[in-house]
């Protein structure tokens, strides 16, 4: 490691490591077209340039970093809640999910009102950019602390009364060879002697000129995307904005800001405590925005689908990398609820296995109490015999897991002290408590899910129910405030996962949306991401699998549900998309309905469902499968094993493209590619309720100067060996019906294939 300080003011000759430079009270960050240069200047700390291939973004000079301070008045540690204390309850039930998530949802509930609850006085807002008397002269540090990395550290004494006297702020700025990418993060260090609240925190509070965002992930139900792209006026350049904070904590400002979440952040700093922050990104592009016969290739959709992504995998982390890659996966919940026992899942796994599954998940119902992981003995008398019986017919058991714990269970007899406070029932009706994950607990849970995992031979996890979001201040837990635990909740539950990752390598681990926030739940992010293997993203959208339930009232025909089939593809197609700022392979999108209605179930809707759950990878489906037909059940398995085939040939799973190609729709066509760098894989093609009987396909991805063999695999069709440059150029002419589709074979030929 090279490592050297210097105080700036006292600066001669300055400081340089790769990119970072340090002279005349500036720091001058480059990274591959992205320029930001940070003023150092009478305590002040602020970015002053930021621009990605020499074009200015910044609005305006920066406060580059904000919180809000305050000192507990009496200068007392905040005491937890004692069992018997409070008279509040909650239940997980749809009434009242509606009231912590929906208008009625009051950020008030989290504050502590008992008489002597922590009285915060003396707030300062703490401005790095900004003169005042409150910081000391910052001093810089560059390092390089791994190959490829640069580092710059500056640091800030703050003072000017008792809330900041002792308080220390360090800065932390990287990049990365290679990548147009600066990445920050904060720490904030109490050396004094007081207890000190922090509020209103943003890690990087820059404020960019007039540029057209656009959401890269999903934002629902209140939450905010985790990706944002900000471009200019003709898409030449632009930037991306990327936060790794977690869940309903995150906030990202129509401006470019990020930090965390007004009103759900807080953290208490005793003394000699610190904080550090999550990390947030900036990642630049720029370039020709490039016309193609279908659209136009911009340098935000060709950074997002290529150099974005690879520095999210490489720099970020992706669990999914790290872990087994299981499926196709169907699991029991849709149409068969808790509903389960021996024999059905005998007679499902017969089913699905013929059909081409390799990973069958058992849903809540396996389980005593439908909560923990003790297995209900008059459903399953044989557990281990009806694991065996999954697994013998070719295919990954995977099982569903929850946060709460009945009053019985293992966990509530060896940690009694372990639940949420207040307290938090599942339902009157199965009136199990929500277990902390701001405890030590969640080290037993962990536990608890190997033995479980190593008895029954299980390779998979889905882990739901909510319990962060209702706040925890049991004494005893490492949360000081109920709002402090929904950070802290949030990171239990990630550090979790990590543990679990390592512990079991061979488990995949999958988080549902509920577990993350809230019910309706929350999207997938980059925190989750790093640490969960796979992640259940929201809402639930099983379209076709219950008649009676989606139908009320009335008999329907076999067009009517295939409409409804059909109509379930296109919110899958819709709901990946929106989320292309993240890997697409980790997601899963509840579900394709295997459920054939009076023969609904045509060939061509069944490949309907492989083509768009395959923007991702073909997980997960769901439904009644005894309604299958012989044919419904050899068709799903020439689809799956012919994707399968394409996975294990190319690689297509962890592949996405769609720059200069169109926008998903289902009334005209669309397309994306699954290729690897090699350009060869899989292209899919849909067409929806209109559109031309022929369209030209172009693929924009492959190496223009390779020839490539192009099949149909839906059709059976040859399109012949095509240059690079003419499948770039001109497309390949495929001719659809409405609502058709086409797998495209795209493999390199003669001395031009991959080796």
């Amino acid at each position: 490691m090279i490592a050297r300080a210097v105080v700036l003011t006292a600066l001669s000759g300055g400081l340089i490591q790769a990119g970072i430079t340090v002279a005349a009270g500036r720091a001058v960050l480059k990274a591959e077209g992205v320029e930001r240069v940070i003023e150092l200047d009478g305590g002040r700390v602020r970015t002053v340039r930021f621009a990605v291939g020499g074009r200015e973004m910044l609005a305006a000079a920066a406060r580059e970093f904000t919180v809000v301070v305050a000192r507990e008045e009496s200068n007392r540690k905040p005491r937890g809640l004692r069992p018997g204390e409070s008279q509040e309850k909650n239940a997980f039930t749809v009434a009242n999910r509606a009231r912590w998530r929906g208008d009625a949802y009051d950020e008030s509930r989290y504050d502590d009102t008992r008489p002597d609850a922590p009285r915060w006085v003396d707030a300062r807002t703490v401005e790095a950019g900004a003169r005042g008397s409150i910081a000391g002269q910052p001093s810089a540090e560059v390092t390089a602390p791994s190959s490829g990395v640069s580092r710059l550290v500056i640091t800030t004494a703050l003072s000017g009364g008792a809330a900041l006297d002792g308080l220390r702020l360090e800065q932390i700025y990287e990049t990365y060879d290679g990548f147009p990418a600066i990445r920050k993060r904060v720490r904030l260090r109490n050396g004094g002697t007081r207890w000190l609240r922090l509020q209103r925190m943003m890690i990087d509070d820059l404020h960019f000129s007039a540029l057209t965002r656009k959401p890269l992930a999903a934002a629902m139900f209140g939450v905010q995307t985790s990706v944002v792209a900000f471009e200019v006026q003709g898409g030449g350049a632009g930037l991306i904005a990327a936060s790794e904070a977690p869940s309903a904590l995150r906030t990202i400002s129509d401006q470019g800001a990020m930090g965390y979440t007004a009103g759900l952040f807080e953290w208490v700093l005793g003394p000699g405590e610190e904080f550090a922050s999550e990390p947030v990104f900036y990642f630049g592009c720029s370039g020709a925005v490039k016309p193609t016969i279908s659209g136009a290739s911009t340098p935000l959709d060709r950074a997002v689908e290529g150099p974005y992504m690879e520095f999210v995998r490489r720099v970020i982390g992706v669990a999914a990398d790290r872990a087994p890659m299981h499926g196709p996966q169907w699991l029991t919940w849709a149409y068969f609820y808790d509903k389960i026992d021996d024999a059905l899942v005998r007679r499902l796994a017969d089913i699905i296995s013929q059909a081409g599954f390799k990973e069958m998940l058992l849903d809540d119902g396996w389980q005593k109490g439908r909560l923990g992981t003790e297995v209900d003995r008059l459903k399953f008398p044989d557990f281990a015999a009806t694991s065996e019986y999954i697994r013998g017919k070719g295919m990954h058991l995977g099982l569903w897991v929850s946060c709460f714990r009945d009053a019985d269970s293992r966990d509530m007899q060896t940690m009694p002290e372990a639940r949420i406070l207040p307290e938090l029932i599942r339902s009157p009706q199965l009136p199990g408590l929500a277990m902390s994950f701001a405890s030590p607990w969640r080290d037993y849970y962990v536990k608890d899910l190997v033995e479980t995992a190593r008895r029954f031979g299980v390779t998979y996890f889905k882990q739901d129910f909510t319990n962060i979001m209702y706040g925890d201040l049991a004494e005893g837990h490492e949360s000081r405030t109920r709002r402090e635990s929904l950070l802290r909740g949030l990171r239990g539950l990630l550090a979790a996962q990590a543990a679990l990752r390592t512990a079991a390598p061979d488990v995949v681990n999958e988080i549902t949306h509920e577990i993350y926030w809230g019910t309706p739940g929350v999207p997938a992010d980059l925190a989750a991401l790093k640490e969960t293997a796979r992640f259940h993203i929201p809402p639930n959208e099983c379209v076709g699998w219950d008649l009676a339930r989606e139908f009320p009232g009335r008999k329907i025909g076999a067009e009517e549900h295939r409409e409804a089939l059909r109509r379930g593809c296109w919110l899958a197609r819709q709901r990946f998309y929106s989320h292309r700022g993240l890997p697409l392979y980790p997601l899963e999108f509840y579900a394709a309905a295997t459920v054939n209605h009076e023969g609904s179930l045509t060939a061509e809707v069944q490949d309907r469902q492989v083509a768009s759950w395959l923007m991702g990878m073909p997980v997960c489906y769901s439904g009644d499968a005894r309604t299958l037909t012989p044919e419904n059940i050899a068709h799903y398995r020439r689809r799956l094993d012919e994707v399968g085939r394409l996975e294990k040939q190319y690689g297509i799973y962890k592949r996405f493209q769609f720059s200069g190609v169109p926008e998903p729709t289902d009334t005209d066509w669309h397309w994306w590619g699954k290729l690897n760098k090699a350009g060869e894989g899989a292209v899919v093609v849909v067409r929806g309720s209109a559109g031309a009987a022929r369209r030209a396909v172009n693929v924009p991805w492959v190496e223009r100067a390779r020839s490539y063999r192009v099949r149909g695999l839906f059709s059976g069709k040859s399109y012949g060996v095509l240059r690079g440059r003419q499948l770039q150029d001109a497309g390949v002419t495929i001719e659809l019906p409405p609502f058709g589709q086409e797998l495209l074979e795209l493999s390199a030929q003669g001395r031009d294939a991959a080796r």
